[in-house]
């Protein structure tokens, strides 16, 4: 999904229109999805719509944006990223292979790079989205910056980056089963001979991408966020420290399956959302070669 001749600003201005309303109009499902992954043992809800419904009754319908101030901080730089370093990444990619156009194994490389790359970005963002979500922490952060203020006066300003390994690897899972299978389905499907149709194939791929990226990724978002909910302790070692380790011992104790505790929320959200955001960008990007053409032609 390169683009040769847009330059990184645009490709960056793109990723983050379409990141910012991708969490706009699915955040609530991030919530279920958090407060499902946080349960151990025994589950508080019995399912994604009883989860919803709970939230609701229990603690007011803006329960379900509570936290959403992070996620939009933090979408314009990560959707940014991660489309804008895919297209980089690509072009490098092509260029060390000697290829003109790229390749389903090309595109999860440079999916995978793109990641790791906005991990950065990511972490504190999450941290504190995570800390927000979970009910156990509803009275310890009044908003945001509350919690921002907390976390660095009691635990220190590297407790944002608690989790990072974690987040990293959800990330490159996330990216490489995302634009590895966009291609592969676009070109499966009918070239489009209309706007409609370009939109109907990026919605249809980028839907299947975002399932297959969140089928793949989901057990490291679970550990993620058992990891990044706990504050740390000096001369502590917590339960849930990296990755793999974590999820060995979630898998032991409570079965395989609690490593896709909240998968149905995270693909409602996600499925879609990959398709939202696959739309949006390149409406972005077709909107800035119209302005380049109509002022070719003033």
């Amino acid at each position: 999904m390169p683009h040769d001749n847009i330059p990184f600003p645009v490709t960056f201005a793109a990723g983050a229109v379409a990141g910012i309303s991708e969490v706009l109009t699915l955040y609530p499902l991030d919530v279920v999805k958090t407060r499902m992954q946080l349960s151990v043992g025994k589950s508080d809800y019995n399912g994604t719509f009883d989860c919803l419904k709970k939230i609701v009754k229990n603690e007011g319908p803006h329960r379900l944006y509570r936290g959403i101030l992070p996620p939009i901080l933090m979408e314009a730089p990560k959707r940014a990223l991660k489309f804008a370093s895919n297209d980089t990444y690509s072009k490098l990619w092509r260029k060390v292979f000697k290829r003109k156009d790229s390749s389903p194994a090309l595109s999860i490389l440079t999916g995978s790079c793109a990641g790791f790359t906005e991990t950065f970005v990511v972490v504190p963002f999450e941290l504190m989205k995570i800390r927000l979500q979970d009910v156990k922490n509803a009275s310890k952060y009044n908003g945001t910056v509350d919690c921002f203020t907390k976390i660095v006066k009691q635990e220190r300003i590297l407790a944002l980056y608690n989790g990072f390994e974690a987040t990293m690897w959800r990330h490159v899972v996330w990216n490489a089963g995302y634009f590895g299978v966009i291609q592969k389905i676009r070109n499966s499907l009918t070239p489009a001979s209309s706007r409609i149709g370009e939109i109907r194939n990026n919605l249809i791929a980028g839907t299947i991408g975002g399932i297959f990226g969140t089928f793949l990724s989901t057990p490291f978002d679970v550990i993620k966020s058992r990891i990044q909910t706990v504050p740390r302790i000096a001369g502590q070692v917590p339960k849930y420290n990296w990755a793999y380790p974590a999820l060995v011992t979630v898998a032991r104790e409570e079965g395989f399956t609690a490593l896709y505790k909240g998968f149905v929320p995270k693909v409602l959200r996600l499925g879609p959302g990959g398709g939202i955001l696959l739309v949006v960008f390149n409406s972005v990007i077709e909107f800035y070669k119209r302005c380049l053409v109509h002022n070719a032609s003033a």
